[in-house]
């Protein structure tokens, strides 16, 4: 005779998902839960993309990658990446053929995600980004399709070459003629990401899942509670900082009242945004970060630094903005820049690696992509771009290599044959994408 529903006993997936008081989050593997589930079948683990973004390029000088594995050999500025090089692929030669010959900056990233032809003038129009093709398909399984965010706000009006300069301030488009708006505020993003809404704002997330948390703690073995509890301490870590941020953003919001204009048209930190760079740019990453691991979404995209950006960086010791910085992108200032932002991948992806997943770990099955829309910011030089990708994409992406199609012809250095690719394995099959046609060889 079956056991009346009541006392039935309780089984539990791989994915299993924590509910309360209008929040879910989803939780890291944990070997122990396959014994409660339905099914012996092993799991499918989802595979996510991130893109992150610098503008202006980077010191050419100190920007190259030699050999595979073990022997690789970084440059300076890719040394942040040492600690990750067997995960890591490093492609130099690529390039955007729609964006070249246009003029310089909007029209060098408008389309550096979709190899869409952009216009000037009043009515912007490029194309649906890598990001938002990929959000498209995965999106669906998530309570958000992706998240973009950036740590900069964007600009308004036209540049000088009469592209509007939302081309400079946006890579990732929903439509041709939209792209989707960057979230620049920690808070707000959390909020958006946890149903944050009303007095919910004002109660711990783990407080709102805890009688779950609680009997999912007496079901599984002892080191998964360890695991267990070493996630929620880091989503309350989270969870704190982007409360004193919050904190910040509503003082910003009663100042600007009273001066009857919005927060974000002050400058930073007038606006609420963090005055230290370096705290804004790791919360972007640890929410990112969050994200894929409760798996609130597979997708998502990160401005460090627009095009034309106007960041400054006293912790580096350069005076000049980021933009002016640029011009002379060869100097040992811009060097620092550069290097300071790539290591936002490294934080971003080392992050992802210290999650175990199954026999591998988050990282391994995911891609994040770093790239700026400039090889030499003080010639405006974008005939190649640099980008690296980290992540193995579920066994479907080799890495551990040094990728250089420099020589390669026209034909077979388009960064849209990489969006091929990388979309391929997600299960997006184009016969076309931008100026590409066929998939980046090598890859």
């Amino acid at each position: 005779m079956t056991q009346p529903a009541d006392i039935a006993p309780r089984r539990i997936t791989r994915r299993t998902v924590l509910r309360g008081a209008g929040v879910t989050m989803a939780l890291p593997f944990l070997q122990s839960l396959p014994a409660f589930a339905d099914t012996a079948a092993p799991p499918a683990f989802p595979k996510r993309f991130a893109v992150l973004f610098m503008g202006n390029g980077i010191n050419e000088e100190q920007w190259s990658a030699e050999g595979s594995g073990d022997a690789m050999k970084l440059s300076k500025t890719l040394s942040v990446l040492e600690p990750l090089k067997h995960k890591i692929n490093v492609i130099d030669g690529l390039r955007n053929e729609a964006a070249m010959g246009q003029g310089i900056h909007p029209a060098q990233t408008g389309s550096l995600l979709s190899g869409a032809h952009i216009q000037k003038g009043a009515i912007i129009h490029s194309g649906v980004s890598l990001d938002q093709m990929i959000a498209n398909t995965v999106g669906q399984d998530t309570p958000q399709s992706s998240i973009v965010l950036a740590c900069e706000e964007p600009m308004t009006g036209y540049h000088e070459t009469n592209f509007s300069l939302a081309y400079s301030s946006h890579i990732s488009w929903q439509t041709p003629d939209s792209p989707v708006p960057v979230e620049v505020y920690p808070s707000l993003a959390f909020d958006s990401l946890f149903e944050n809404r009303g007095s919910l704002r004002n109660m711990s997330i783990l407080d709102r899942v805890k009688e779950r948390t609680e009997a999912l703690s007496r079901q599984i073995s002892s080191s998964d509670k360890t695991k267990l509890d070493e996630y929620l301490t880091s989503v309350r870590e989270v969870e704190k900082r982007v409360d004193s941020m919050r904190k910040t953003k509503d003082q910003a919001d009663d100042a600007a009242r009273q001066h009857n204009r919005p927060a974000f048209t002050m400058q930073r930190p007038a606006n609420g945004l963090p005055e230290d760079l370096r705290d804004h740019t790791r919360l972007m990453c640890d929410l990112i970060a969050l994200a894929f691991q409760t798996d609130k979404t597979r997708v998502a995209s990160l401005l460090l630094a627009r095009d034309l950006s106007a960041l400054y960086y006293p912790f580096l010791d350069v005076r000049e903005g980021h933009h002016s910085a640029s011009h002379n992108n060869n100097s040992d200032g811009y060097e620092r820049i550069s290097r300071f932002h790539l290591s936002q991948l490294a934080y971003l992806a080392a992050k992802l690696d210290s999650m175990p997943e199954g026999d591998g770990t988050v990282l391994d099955h995911s891609c994040l992509m770093f790239l700026s829309n400039m090889w030499i910011g003080r010639k405006h030089d974008n005939s190649r771009l640099p980008v690296v990708l980290a992540g193995g994409l579920g066994g479907t992406l080799p890495t551990g290599r040094s990728l250089n199609y420099l020589d390669a012809g026209a034909e077979n250095r388009k960064m849209c044959s990489l969006y091929l690719s990388i979309m391929d394995r997600f299960g997006i099959k184009l016969e076309k994408f931008g100026d590409a046609e066929t998939r980046l060889q090598k890859l």
